[in-house]
C-alpha cells in the first residue's frame, strides 16, 4: 500500500524494480501533432541546443510486496517536452525516471543545480534523465544503469561496493520518480567538493553547482521539483511550512 507524501506525491519502499519495452499507440501525441510541433518550435527558440531524439515513457506500473513492474514505450523528445509543457494531460502516461541519492556519511543529500544551457535550467534536483535506447537491455530497460549511469557523467561518482538495491518511488504531477538512497563514505563537504572537482574538468558541465541538503530547511520551494521536495520532506520528516533556500 503506497504511503501518503507531501505535496499530492504518493510515495512507495520498493525492494526492487523491474521495467520492459512495449508497443504503445500515443493517442494524445497523435491527436495533438499541431501543438507537439509549435511547442517545440517555441523550445527550439529559447535552446536552440535540444535534440529531438527517441526517449522512453511509461504507460503501465504495478506494485505487489515490493517489486514494481513498469511499462515503457518510446516516442520522440518533442511529443514528451509538449506533453509536460501542457501538464502531462493523458493519464496513461507518465514522465518515468531513474536518480541515485548521494547520502553523505553525516546524512546530508546531494543535488545539482541545472546549467543555464539546459531545458530545466536553475532547478536542482538529483543527477537523472529521462531513459532512451542507451538504458535498453534487448526488451528490458535499466533504470538502475540508468541511474547510475546519470549519476557518473553529471558528478563523476560511482556506486561504492555494496550499494543498496532498496528504492523510493514518488508518484505525481505526471511522473514516476524511481529514487535509490545510496550511503557514501565521505562526509557532505568531502563528497561535495569530489562532485565540484568533476564538474569543473567538464568542457560543457550539466550543472551550474551542488548542493546540499541537510533538513527540512534547505528544501527550495522555488527551485526543487515536486518530487525532490516531497522526498526531502519525507527523509527530514518535514511538515511544517517555512521551508527555505537549500546551501550552495
Amino acid at each position: 500500500m503506497p504511503e501518503a507524501a507531501p505535496l499530492g506525491f504518493s510515495l512507495a519502499r520498493l525492494r526492487c524494480v523491474s521495467a520492459r519495452l512495449v508497443p504503445f499507440e500515443w493517442a494524445w501525441a497523435r491527436d495533438n501533432a499541431d501543438l507537439v510541433a509549435e511547442n517545440w518550435r517555441r523550445r527550439l527558440a529559447e535552446r536552440p541546443g535540444l535534440f529531438d531524439g527517441p526517449v522512453l515513457l511509461a504507460c503501465g506500473v504495478r506494485i505487489a510486496d515490493g517489486h514494481c513492474e513498469a511499462e515503457f514505450f518510446e516516442t520522440r523528445y518533442a511529443r514528451f517536452i509538449a506533453f509536460r509543457d501542457a501538464g502531462s494531460p493523458d493519464a496513461r502516461v507518465a514522465n518515468a525516471f531513474a536518480a541515485v541519492v548521494p547520502v553523505a556519511r553525516d546524512g546530508a543529500v546531494l543535488l545539482g543545480e541545472m546549467g543555464g544551457h539546459t531545458a530545466n535550467a536553475g532547478q536542482i534536483y538529483f543527477p537523472c534523465g529521462t531513459p532512451d535506447r542507451d538504458d535498453l537491455r534487448g526488451e528490458a530497460v535499466d533504470l538502475a544503469g540508468s541511474a547510475a549511469r546519470e549519476l557518473a557523467e553529471e558528478t563523476g561518482l560511482s556506486l561504492p561496493p555494496g550499494a543498496p538495491e532498496a528504492w523510493v518511488l514518488l508518484r505525481g504531477e505526471g511522473q514516476l520518480a524511481f529514487l535509490r538512497p545510496v550511503p557514501f563514505p565521505e562526509s557532505a563537504e568531502a563528497l561535495r567538493a569530489r562532485m565540484e572537482r568533476h564538474r569543473a574538468g567538464e568542457a560543457e558541465p550539466e550543472l551550474a553547482r551542488i548542493v546540499v541538503a541537510r533538513g527540512a530547511g534547505d528544501i527550495d520551494r522555488a527551485r526543487m521539483p515536486g518530487f525532490v521536495r516531497a522526498f526531502l520532506a519525507d527523509r527530514f520528516a518535514a511538515r511544517a511550512p517555512g521551508l527555505g533556500a537549500a546551501q550552495g
